[in-house]
């Protein structure tokens, strides 16, 4: 594996874990009141077409990246619609 390749892989990984901490914690307090939902649609579009384009450019890092993205984004946006209302 090239210098690049490992930089790619490494980033990738990177990425995958910026949602996962809120991911558990929407999960664990039940609440997602203060989630934007329109930042997790725009997310989940976003990885939809880098996936589509990763896998038009057979690009391996970014098709393996953004098919890990994609659940967590669509799992926020079940979330949110789940648990986004606020209990006052």
């Amino acid at each position: 594996m090239s210098g690049p390749d490992i930089l790619g892989y490494s980033a990738a990984a990177l990425t995958v874990f910026t949602f996962l901490p809120q991911v558990i914690k929407t999960w664990r307090e039940k609440s997602a009141a203060d989630v934007s939902l329109n930042m997790f649609i725009i997310a989940f579009l976003n990885q939809t077409m880098w996936l589509f384009y990763g896998i038009w450019i057979n690009n391996w890092v970014i098709i393996v990246t953004n098919s890990l993205m994609l659940p967590m984004s669509g799992a926020m946006i079940a979330l949110k619609l789940k648990y986004g209302k606020k209990t006052s």
